[in-house]
């Protein structure tokens, strides 16, 4: 396992109430330092990377759980065993509970309990023995019981806590597939003993939320619906007869966290909550935002050894040596052109038609353009091939449809402009990686974009503390009057890009500040 250097406690505590003006950052009051003390910390999670990896809440929870354990504390995280589980990044795997019986409807379904070093992190993994089968299909998500599949992973979870007698002082959830972890916890486990672990929920995406019947109730042994469906607990927002799992989360947990501050008052006030807006106006003095961190051992032009040629702000001339391996990959012309790139799903959410726009905008106005992604839905995919054939003999785009590690390393370090126009981001990593590579982004002022970029003209950030461009509309004007500046800095004012760069670069985006305030609201939460 590598080690680093620790950093020392920067003294910020995020109030407990989220960000009321999220374009302005408050002031941090003066470091202090004082002995903290060290804290057992579980996450309770569908993901982590690598091992179990579909979004970017894997890569939260493998770079969180990194720096609260760097921090001092002991951390562990519990998932599914899955069919699909990358072995090879775990290591000494072996069983060390092997009669755990789960309630389940009438009875109980009996599992056996893994442990395994994952990069240095304590894992454990439940593998139910059921016809069921929830956890070997060949996938993560994506079934029409997956409600089930995690109520009962949940509950299994908590389980073993119990009977393996863990007390952590934090239960960490993530998402609707472990919320029901805080309703287990006050509704059965509190009466059983459990009375020490406070519960953190981080919700890294609104749009999903576990909206499930009164089956539910049944199978899990909560065994009251017209305590749990009433509006005050689990009923849903919209539909009568319908349980969310979600609001159960928000309404059990001790404290609920999202990924930006931004994104904390959007979802609140800003009608990105999903039907779930009511509930956050209930809760929330319980509920704020942290922008994520991004991983610096794996995201480091520095030590990348992706790249052919490695580099930092203070040699940053070998990343167009870089720029040049990028256009030799994709036979792209070898011009005085910017690079504009897109890297991501090609997901609505991501703002497709932007991207589109993107593409023949950058070539009118004298750039290079280059796509990396893929869809989950065969008609984008589709529509991404055809715009594809069409440009296939352009010296200056090329479009890669599909996902490809290697590239992506190389994009964010040869490309001199990212796109990132979404119509709503929680976060967003892309950004986060391509500042840390001196690559500059053009983003919608939503979510985490607005909490991580600020715009070179604009921005009423002091000079150092400009790093990007951002726009407003989601519409082709919004896009180009971002975009457009970008492309005329680099062309008209070099200088003042290559300061821009150097901006971007020496920004810090690691799990430091994340980890801090994680620490700050657990420390919150165990007081009450």
């Amino acid at each position: 396992m590598r080690t680093r250097k620790e950093h020392p406690d920067s003294g910020y505590e995020p109030e407990p109430e989220p960000h009321p003006q999220p374009q302005h950052e408050p002031s941090p009051p003066p470091v202090q330092h004082e002995h903290r003390p060290s804290l057992f910390i579980v996450h309770v999670t569908p993901e982590m990377a690598p091992v179990a990896k579909v979004g970017g809440l894997a890569d939260v929870v493998f770079g969180l759980s990194r720096e609260l354990a760097i921090r001092g504390n002991h951390v562990e995280i519990i998932l599914p065993k899955y069919d699909t589980l990358r072995y090879d990044h775990i290591f000494e795997l072996h069983e060390v509970y092997r009669d755990l019986w789960v309630p389940w409807y009438e009875g109980a379904i009996h599992c056996t309990v893994f442990f395994g070093f994952v990069h240095g992190r304590k894992c454990f993994f439940i593998e139910p023995h059921s016809h069921d089968n929830f956890f070997n299909r060949n996938s993560i998500y994506g079934f029409a019981d997956d409600v089930l599949r995690y109520a009962f992973f949940s509950r299994a979870a908590i389980e073993f806590l119990w009977k393996a007698g863990k007390h952590p002082d934090i239960i960490h959830c993530h998402d609707w597939q472990t919320a029901l972890v805080p309703v287990f916890l006050y509704e059965i486990y509190q009466q059983l003993g459990m009375t020490h672990p406070r519960v953190c929920l981080t919700i890294h995406n609104y749009k999903h939320q576990g909206v499930t019947g009164a089956e539910l109730l049944r199978a899990t042994g909560l065994h009251q619906p017209e305590r749990f469906f009433d509006r005050l607990r689990m009923g849903d927002n919209h539909h009568k007869d319908a349980l969310n799992l979600l609001k159960g989360g928000i309404v059990y947990s001790n404290f609920i966290t999202t990924v930006s501050p931004r994104y904390a008052f959007e979802t609140k006030d800003g009608g990105q909550g999903f039907g779930l807006e009511p509930t956050l106006h209930t809760h929330h003095m319980k509920y704020g935002g942290v922008v994520n961190g991004i991983d610096y051992d794996v995201w480091n032009p520095e030590i990348d050894h992706h790249l052919p040629v490695r580099y930092s702000v203070d040699n940053i001339d070998a990343k167009y040596d870089n720029k040049r391996a990028l256009r030799h990959r994709l036979m792209l012309a070898d011009n005085e052109k910017p690079i504009v790139a897109f890297i991501g799903r090609l997901d609505p959410q991501k703002g497709l038609e932007l991207v589109r726009h993107a593409i023949f905008y950058s070539l009118e106005r004298g750039a290079q353009f280059v796509l990396l992604g893929s869809s989950p839905y065969q008609n984008i995919n589709n529509d991404f091939w055809g715009l594809k054939h069409m440009l296939n003999d352009s010296p200056d785009c090329h479009l890669e449809i599909g996902f490809d590690e290697d590239l992506a390393h190389l994009i964010y370090a040869g490309a001199d402009i990212i796109l990132v126009p979404s119509q709503f981001e929680p976060c967003g990593l892309t950004q986060l990686i391509a500042l840390r590579y001196g690559t500059i982004p053009v983003v919608r002022t939503v979510g985490g974009l607005a909490d991580t970029v600020f715009d070179k003209d604009f921005s009423d950030r002091p000079l150092h503390e400009r790093n990007g461009y951002r726009f407003d509309n989601y519409d082709g004007p919004g896009l180009e009057s971002a975009l457009g500046r970008a492309i005329d800095c680099y062309h008209q004012f070099p200088e003042h890009f290559r300061e821009l760069m150097k901006n971007a670069m020496r920004a810090d985006y690691s799990w430091n500040r994340p980890g801090q305030d994680y620490l700050n609201i657990y420390d919150f939460v165990r007081n009450r």
